[in-house]
């Protein structure tokens, strides 16, 4: 069984518009009635971290899966505590709110959500703040899964450096770091390419502007390692374990160079916004045939199943809402 057949059109409480609700420090709160004042915006943005979560509608059980929520918001409070942030509200909270607010619009398709913490009050960026509560808001958006149908994207290595730990350490997800990102995905989109990878400052291969890059090279799936400046993706480290533990193919994390993308057999991105997809190219360079490779599409496939609720074998990596 696939889990295609299980897919849904992405559903709301309002359809096409802004959910009815979101979830503010504790509070659920209607859409239009969730305001602060302007004054709070440029500075709340210095230290703030957020999470990207996928929930997927498996439409024969009527029922929603969270993927990997218990992952997500453990790195959601390590990012935090990068910032000095500490939260008011434990794990089991924050699971608590997010089941609670996808029932509260009504979610029944795959859905976005994305929890945000903040200091508020106004506090200026280059003042300290030592382990100061923050402001979280978890808001819900739909979002059609790319999972069915296999995608193919162009990428050229970007002129922008990634940065480094030293700098704005990338394994925070921080609002601030994806200035980054903006001007690798600036670059890319006015020489024509869909995505840039970046290159941290040893010349090596980092990620992509927002997702986590493999290749396949004679049988063996290889991707930088933490400490190449990547984030500490949630989606590289399942599809790792698919994998492995699925297709047999042997993952090594090591340093890769720009031109071992050139020569890969497939070459694919991943995270919670692209899922996985493949790259066709690179620096206009051919990867393999153009189009998707055998082990990307199965791999694809048995993703899909994972997060879909069809594959039993991985119901811990997901949090049912109804």
């Amino acid at each position: 069984m696939t889990g295609k057949s299980t897919s849904a059109s992405s559903a709301s409480a309002s359809s096409g518009g802004n959910p009815d609700f979101l979830w503010r420090s504790g509070e659920m709160v209607e859409w239009e009635k969730a305001t602060v004042h302007i004054s709070d915006l440029a500075w709340s943005a210095i230290s703030a971290v957020f999470e990207g979560v996928r929930a997927y509608w498996n439409a024969q059980e009527q029922q929603l899966y969270i993927f990997h929520l218990d992952a997500h918001l453990k790195r959601l409070f390590q990012s935090m505590k990068i910032m000095r942030m500490t939260s008011p509200f434990s794990k089991d909270e924050l699971t608590e709110a997010f089941i609670q607010l996808l029932k509260a619009n009504d979610c029944r398709g795959d859905t976005y959500l994305q929890p945000l913490a903040y200091f508020g009050g106004g506090v200026p960026g280059y003042m300290a703040v030592l382990e100061r509560p923050g402001e979280i808001v978890i808001t819900t958006r739909s979002a059609a899964s790319g999972l069915d149908e296999p995608k193919v994207v162009h990428c050229n290595i970007s002129s922008w450096s990634r940065i480094t730990d030293n700098v704005m350490p990338p394994r925070a997800k921080a609002i601030t770091n994806y200035q980054n990102s903006r001007y690798v995905s600036t670059e890319s989109r006015v020489n024509g390419y869909d995505f840039g990878i970046i290159l941290n400052p040893d010349g090596k291969v980092s990620e992509a502007a927002y997702a986590c890059i493999f290749l396949i090279r004679d049988g063996v799936a290889i991707t930088p390692p933490l400490s190449a400046g990547i984030l500490e993706s949630i989606t590289r480290e399942a599809l790792k374990d698919l994998l492995t533990n699925e297709m047999n193919v042997p993952v090594i994390e090591r340093d890769v160079d720009r031109t071992e993308l050139y020569l890969a057999d497939e070459v694919f991105i991943c995270g919670t916004a692209v899922e996985l997809q493949s790259v066709g190219s690179v620096d206009r360079y051919k990867v393999g045939d153009g189009e998707q490779g055998p082990v990307v599409a199965r791999l694809r496939e048995l993703f899909r199943d994972v997060v879909r609720g069809v594959d039993p074998k991985r119901a811990g990596w997901r949090t049912p809402v109804y």
